[in-house]
């Protein structure tokens, strides 16, 4: 399956979060200030400019916050990025229906070494809201998340991986779903070139 094969594509209802936990994390006018620096508008992540977009539109705007945090904090925007994606996972388990909030229940109650794959299964039902491309893979004793549509890599060109927001929401998700921390890795990346976005998950002794 080629990159271009692939429509990249995110959800409106995701990126609306993050550009909220983007604003909390930096503060509104420091976020104003890292997108003129780049030259980009603020006006871009107006609630109108951001109703106003399709899933690639929405892709774009995620993709271009994202770079222009890594822009202006350099090495420093790592760790924001990986906090955004852990409190984006905390807004997801929160914000779901009734039905969803059901599920989780549902998940908590299972024995421990079933809950990683069930909740990396949600984590990419949400990434997959806009139309993407997300799978779960069993590696051995570990997981792999594969994000074929990458939202975060639209128009970016990296030597290393990028996608700190998506790992920082994989380990949210985990930490939630077992009570500790997984090593997460993001070991390919669209925007070095290959074919998806892939984190693999070491879970340690079940």
């Amino acid at each position: 399956m080629s990159q271009q094969a692939v429509e990249r594509v995110f959800s409106k209802v995701l990126l609306g979060q993050f550009v909220e936990l983007a604003r909390q994390e930096v503060g509104p006018e420091k976020l104003a200030l890292v997108l003129t620096d780049v030259h980009l508008s603020p006006g871009m992540l107006e609630a109108d400019s951001l109703a106003s977009l399709d899933g690639s539109g929405a892709a774009d705007v995620y993709a271009r916050l994202q770079q222009a945090l890594r822009l202006f904090y350099g090495r420093g925007a790592r760790g924001s990025l990986i906090r955004i994606g852990h409190a984006l996972w905390e807004r997801i388990a929160s914000g779901t229906s009734f039905l969803e909030r059901a599920e989780l229940r549902v998940l908590r109650s299972l024995p421990v070494p079933a809950r990683p794959r069930r909740v990396l299964e949600l984590v990419a039902s949400r990434l997959r809201e806009g139309g993407g491309m997300v799978s779960i893979h069993s590696l051995d004793l570990d997981l792999m998340l594969a994000d074929h549509s990458s939202a975060a890599t639209v128009g970016q060109s990296a030597d290393m991986p990028i996608c700190f927001v998506t790992q920082g929401l994989i380990q949210g998700a985990l930490a939630w779903a077992v009570d500790r921390e997984a090593d997460v890795e993001e070991v390919s990346c669209r925007a070095m070139g290959q074919p998806a976005c892939e984190f693999r998950i070491r879970l340690g002794a079940r």
